[in-house]
């Protein structure tokens, strides 16, 4: 059922940064669905409120969902003669606005808070990220955060997934080898991940592959995750090294690139993996 209160609506789509169109009948002529002044919300999965229904109206919702995703900023002003070419049968004649509202960001989850999770951070604050960052251990955390950041102490990190927004970028980088394997488990269940990475050398990679088969998983859905993570050329262990690496990557990825997976004989054992990096700094 469509909502007129759009103003709320609104209000609590910025309040959570996504961005919408908002749809606005600027003149009616002749017979129309909706008089001048009406206005609706599209955003890249629902609609909030109506300009009328019918042709015109899925028109101009996906008008507005390919500026959201072409990232698009300036206004538009459309003229629509509402006759048989339209599909609708009015015979009158509509002018619409589509308004892009609010900053296009990108949601990041990131579980763990270890040292490269931390310098991961510094950077992905200053780029087109909201972030959710999720850990067991409350102490971890520092005491200021960057602004966009949002920390989450949770009991069941594994848990929060679904709580989760669709499209949806996700880190894994927790101290534990087997929370990392069932927060896979989860991501890959909820599906529509927009990415989905997982510090770890190749080694790991194999191992929860192997694992992931024995529990009927396909090959399709574990090679939605990423592991090793970061560009291929950036090979340094240093917290700071690695993050700029994974910043790369998340870069990358957002603007539609495509990078070079990382090679056999650039990670041992142990050689991103966030309990080495920790025994490291120790």
């Amino acid at each position: 059922m469509f909502k007129d209160n759009w103003i709320h609506e609104l209000a609590k789509l910025e309040e959570s940064y996504e961005p919408c169109v908002m749809v606005t009948v600027l003149e009616d002529r002749g017979s129309v669905p909706r008089d001048a002044g009406t206005k609706m919300l599209v955003t890249r999965d629902k609609i909030i409120a109506t300009i009328g229904g019918g042709h015109l109206e899925h028109i101009a919702t996906k008008m507005a969902r390919e500026m959201l995703i072409g990232r698009e900023k300036s206004l538009k002003v459309e003229r629509f003669n509402l006759g048989a070419r339209l599909g609708q049968c009015c015979g009158g004649m509509a002018t619409l606005s589509f308004e892009p509202i609010g900053t296009q960001q990108n949601h990041l989850v990131l579980f763990g808070a270890g040292h490269v999770a931390k310098a991961l951070l510094h950077i992905v604050s200053t780029l087109p990220f909201r972030v959710t960052w999720i850990d067991e251990r409350e102490e971890e955390f520092p005491e200021t955060l960057p602004e966009g950041v949002k920390k989450l102490v949770s009991d069941d990190p594994v848990g929060e997934v679904k709580h989760m927004p669709p499209n949806s970028y996700y880190l894994v980088m927790t101290h534990n080898h087997q929370l990392d394997f069932d927060l896979a488990k989860a991501i890959i269940n909820r599906e529509g991940s927009c990415y989905f990475g997982m510090i770890g050398s190749l080694t790991k990679r194999k191992k929860f592959d192997h694992r992931l088969e024995q529990r009927g998983y396909s090959q399709e859905q574990i090679n939605t995750m990423i592991c090793p993570i970061g560009v291929s050329s950036v090979t340094g262990k240093h917290p700071a090294e690695i993050a700029v690496s994974v910043a790369g990557e998340l870069i990358a990825h957002y603007q539609g690139q495509t990078l070079e997976q990382k090679r056999p004989d650039m990670h041992s054992e142990n050689s991103l993996s966030e309990s080495h990096i920790k025994n490291k700094i120790a």
